[in-house]
Formats: C-alpha cells, sequence, structure tokens
C-alpha cells in the first residue's frame, strides 16, 4: 500500500490529539507502519531549547541539525512555516505507510485527497467542520451531530477507536495515494 494520510481536525481543547493517538496505536496494531504530522499553535514553541547545542548550533546560522540521541533523531529546520506545503510535510514521512495529520487545517482543509475526522464539542464546531472540511470522513468527541446531519456518521474515537479505525482503514483502502 502507498502512503495514506488521514487528517484529524477541529478547535483547540476538543480532543484531537487523544483521537489521533488512538487511530496511530490502532493502526499500528494492525501492522502499519505510521507516522504523525502535528501542528503547534503557540507562536513561541520550539523543540530548541535555548543553551544547548542545537540551539547555539542554530543560533549560530545552521538551517538545520540533526540531532542523534541513544532511541531517537530529531531533526531542526529554522526557516519560516507560514507558507509550508503539505506536500513539503509528507516528504519527510514519505518511508511510512500511513501518515496521521493534527491540525494543519490550512494544509489539509479543502484536500479532497485526504479524509478528515472532526473531533468536536458542541452544534456550532459541528456545522462549521461541514463546511471547512471535504471531504468528512466522521466525526467525533463529546458531541453527536446526528441532529444536524445524518450523511456523516459519528463515531466516539475515545470510547471506539477500533470502530473509527474500521472506517478510517476501509476508505483509506479505496482511495488514490496522495
Amino acid at each position: 500500500m502507498k502512503q495514506k494520510v488521514i487528517a484529524v481536525v477541529g478547535g483547540k481543547k476538543v480532543g484531537k490529539t487523544t483521537t489521533a493517538e488512538n487511530l496511530i496505536a490502532e493502526f499500528t496494531r494492525r501492522g502499519y507502519r505510521v507516522a504523525a504530522l502535528k501542528h503547534i499553535s503557540e507562536p513561541d514553541w520550539t523543540i530548541d531549547t535555548e543553551g544547548k547545542d542545537t540551539w547555539r548550533f542554530t543560533h549560530n546560522g545552521a538551517q538545520t541539525v540533526v540531532a542523534v540521541g541513544n532511541n531517537e533523531i530529531a531533526t531542526i529546520e529554522k526557516g519560516s512555516t507560514e507558507k509550508i506545503s503539505l506536500k513539503t510535510l509528507l516528504k519527510k514521512v514519505k518511508d511510512y505507510d500511513l501518515v496521521v495529520s493534527e491540525g494543519l487545517k490550512k494544509q489539509v482543509g479543502k484536500k479532497r485527497s485526504i479524509p478528515k475526522i472532526a473531533v468536536t464539542t458542541n452544534q456550532q464546531q459541528a456545522e462549521q467542520a461541514l463546511k471547512m472540511y471535504k471531504p468528512l470522513l466522521a466525526f467525533s468527541g463529546p458531541y453527536n451531530p446526528q441532529e444536524i446531519t445524518d450523511t456523516v456518521p459519528y463515531i466516539d474515537g475515545l470510547k471506539n477507536p477500533q470502530k473509527l479505525t474500521d472506517l478510517a482503514e476501509k476508505t483509506l483502502q479505496n482511495q488514490t495515494p496522495t
């Protein structure tokens, strides 16, 4: 299977991370090699700790630093990410069967090749998701929007991640790779 992408989208503090985490665990259990893309919205967030060696390298002009530890490798790339494309991000995880994206609504919002799971806590968020995200594979989270839509199923990914993963897997198997 060529690389496929599924996106978990929604507002802040609605359960996107837990939903993505549960999908990743279930897809991994099923034998997929999974990568994750995560948007971090805090404006001053950095993995590069001031004063540490990697920071010193980037502070002195290195645009990319690859830090190698005993159990992980981290790549720090400095530069503007405001206009980074989904294609560029996917190249960084090209060796994986499946990519679970959390957030990144600008990059995935209307990209029809990527099914989206909208995590919502109320009717207003669900209505907004119906307008913003194409195609919308399912709703998840605390709010069940069955009163406003009968075309998009509701599956609580926190309580039933297997069923949500079943739907995602079936959809991805019938799609062309991104």
